[in-house]
């Protein structure tokens, strides 16, 4: 069994036999997956709730980007065709469905000379459906106690577009991050763990950017993303 690889850590580019050797006594001599390269044009998630009873209802399909490994900004509609996005929710919808699985989970997605692949499965709330608690009738976490309670599913609809933030520890440097500058945007809203200590690469918190328009939601994300 393989383990401690996420989020960009326990992990290295592999280019010859020598970098994998070194990878290897990095890693302390732990079970490793090697894994090729992929020509990738997107990824997307699909984040779904599932019941005991089977019924299941989909969250919209996030686009997302990572930098270093790490999931940078998600944005909500993702910008696939329509035939790719049914058959990313039928696909998703199949794995919850094979596996029995009871509660929220999220199924990722690498799109490749226009075919989708699955790139990993989360059996938790994710990261890219923070979006959720700002944009969506239902958020990931209400949904996660209403599947494990037994309680009907919550409407999943998405009430706006929407552009989420990852804000990481690499931030609160130099003073920390200009919180006044992100929230004098009345369309911004801010989610912070309440962690005490911050540290590169660190998931402190994140932002939900809301507009009518998804393009102009994702540019003032990334505006204030660069101006924290």
């Amino acid at each position: 069994m393989s383990r401690f690889g996420y989020d960009g850590k326990g992990q290295a580019r592999i280019h010859s036999i020598e970098d994998a050797r070194t990878a290897f006594r990095e890693f302390g001599g732990q079970p490793c997956v090697l894994e090729g390269f992929v020509r990738l044009e997107r990824e997307i998630s699909v984040v779904l709730a599932r019941s005991d009873a089977g019924e299941c209802m989909l969250f919209p399909i996030a686009e997302n980007r990572h930098e270093n490994g790490i999931l940078d900004v998600s944005i909500v509609p993702a910008r696939i065709t329509d035939a790719l996005a049914q058959q990313a929710r039928e696909i998703a919808r199949a794995v919850a469905d094979r596996l029995g699985y009871v509660g929220v989970m999220a199924v990722e997605f690498f799109i490749t000379g226009g075919r989708l692949m699955v790139n990993e499965i989360a059996p938790r709330p994710h990261n890219s459906g923070h979006y959720t608690l700002d944009a969506c009738v239902t958020d990931q976490f209400q949904q996660q106690v209403r599947a494990l309670a037994g309680l009907p599913l919550g409407d999943t609809r998405l009430l706006s577009p929407v552009t989420m933030v990852n804000l990481l520890g690499d931030r609160w440097r130099d003073g920390g991050p200009h919180w006044a500058t992100l929230l004098a945007h009345p369309n911004i809203k801010l989610h912070l763990y309440g962690k005490q200590t911050a540290r590169p690469g660190r998931k402190m918190g994140h932002f939900n950017v809301l507009d009518a328009q998804a393009e102009a939601a994702l540019q003032l994300a990334e505006q204030m993303r660069d101006a924290l």
